[in-house]
């Protein structure tokens, strides 16, 4: 499945960013240091992604924005947070729905290790 194989590069980047820069910074800088990690490790992605949302016929072109899309397939929502809720895993699964995407990643950067900050959400389309 190539949605587990860019997971793994994105997974790999953040380990970098997280590795360079520790844990504490605000959610922004982790956002610019893991594109720049992205593009040198050579893995395309789009950030501040616009989703659309239609609701009865009203459309909304712009209601919300995805983190980045990695190589066109995986969803990574960062944050930099004391602890993730649920309502941040419902919230990438709602982004995943919206954009017909399988596989998305919530990447909390403020923890001693990475890995414990690591989570995946699945959309079952």
């Amino acid at each position: 499945m190539l949605e587990n194989q860019v997971a793994g590069a994105a997974i790999g980047a953040a380990i970098e960013v997280h590795r360079a820069l520790g844990s504490g910074l605000l959610e922004s800088a982790y956002s610019e240091c893991l594109a720049h990690e992205l593009r040198l490790q050579g893995i395309g992605f789009e950030t501040e992604v616009p989703i659309a949302i239609n609701y009865k016929g009203l459309v909304l072109d712009r209601a919300c924005r995805a983190d980045f899309l990695v190589e066109n397939c995986l969803v990574l929502e960062l944050k930099s947070i004391e602890k993730v809720e649920e309502v941040h895993k419902a919230q990438l699964l709602t982004y995943l729905r919206l954009m017909n995407r399988k596989l998305g990643l919530l990447l909390n950067f403020r923890v001693p290790v990475i890995k414990q900050g690591v989570y995946r959400v699945v959309n079952s389309l």
